[in-house]
């Protein structure tokens, strides 16, 4: 049995009457110095000759693959991956679109060890990385080490080497909790993941305080909740917060742990707005689908994907980037959950 010849670039620019180089510009989409017509033939002849782009013999001529590490280091491992919560579908979901329009491919991976981040860096061919909950621990310092161009989201350590796409997360702590004030409610309470130092989170709790200190507000430890986010841990916590009868309100700085938290006070008869008003965080779908609807802070999670790979790509191609470092807006998004006890 003939076994059947690969199609090379030379067999495609040989039928479309243009050079090799010519063709290798349409398939990396290198448009500036082809017209309109010739991409859209020789992009006609791909498809026709059904030809796949060798990716190791490229990386090996450029000293790297088109292999973007999208990795995640803040999920517990015992979660399993991290595509499984909301806010990392709509961040890779922006991640990809820009990536295959640019001609990229993504690699998820969640690491638990800044030993299993060397394992990957030296295992793998990567044109760059996209890493979100980094903190000044081991993985900043294998990462300071890298060659790879990185960029960071979501983080506050230091670092002019890095690119980085973050959030206003201090002011959306505060416009949660600024808004709950302002429609009478004082004890106001504060849920969220493990706090760590020089985290977003940490950052959101800032926020809640300075608009607690501004309205004369004592601000307690025991309305700081620091709580996992598996639906059932979540679900839980709301039957227990029903036990309390010192409160009116909940600040959660995770949409999906707010519906969870919802979820676990109505089963124990807890009336939302009516008895306990909630404010999200990130203005995910799910926000939309809680009864009733939740008012949330918005970001654009699928924006800051889009984003992050457009800096990373722009930096490996060696195209001018404006900023290093792009913080996103935030604002509060007003739906359902919240009660205003100054009306009654």
């Amino acid at each position: 049995m003939t076994k059947k010849r690969r199609i090379t670039i030379k067999d495609i620019a040989k039928e479309a009457e243009v050079s090799p180089t010519t063709v290798s510009n349409v398939i990396r989409k290198n448009y500036q110095h082809v017209s309109p017509e010739t991409v859209e033939k020789i992009e006609k002849i791909i498809q026709e000759k059904g030809y796949v782009p060798n990716m190791l013999a490229r990386s090996l001529v450029k000293k790297h693959s088109k292999i973007i590490g999208i990795i995640n280091c803040l999920i517990p491992t015992e979660r399993g991956s991290f595509v499984q919560d909301p806010f990392h579908t709509v961040f890779i979901g922006g991640v990809e679109r820009e990536l295959s329009g640019r001609g990229y491919f993504s690699m998820l991976r969640t690491i638990s060890s800044a030993d299993e981040l060397l394992v990957l860096l030296k295992n793998w061919n990567l044109a760059g990385i996209i890493i979100t909950g980094v903190f000044e621990d081991e993985f900043f310092q294998v990462l300071k080490t890298s060659e790879i161009p990185v960029v960071l989201v979501d983080s506050y350590v230091k670092g002019n080497s890095f690119l980085k796409v973050g959030l206003e997360d201090f002011k959306g702590g505060y416009l949660a909790t600024k808004y709950l004030i302002e429609r009478g409610h004082r004890e106001i309470l504060f849920v969220s993941p493990k706090i760590k130092p020089k985290g977003v989170l940490e950052e959101r709790l800032k926020g809640y305080k300075t608009a607690l200190e501004e309205a004369g507000i004592p601000f307690k430890e025991k309305n700081v909740y620091e709580h996992g986010t598996k639906i059932g841990e979540c679900i839980l916590l709301g039957k227990n917060l029903s036990k309390r009868e010192d409160f009116t309100a909940i600040f959660v700085t995770a949409d999906i742990i707010a519906a969870g938290v919802m979820s676990g006070l109505a089963e124990m008869g807890v009336r939302i707005p009516d008895d306990v008003s909630i404010v999200g965080f990130d203005d995910l779908d799910i926000s939309l689908l809680t009864r009733p609807k939740l008012t949330t802070i918005h970001q654009d999670v699928e924006k800051k994907g889009i984003i992050a790979a457009q800096m990373l790509v722009d930096y490996i191609e060696e195209k001018y980037i404006k900023e290093k470092e792009v913080i996103l807006p935030v604002y509060i998004v007003e739906r359902e959950s919240v009660k205003n006890l100054k009306e009654f």
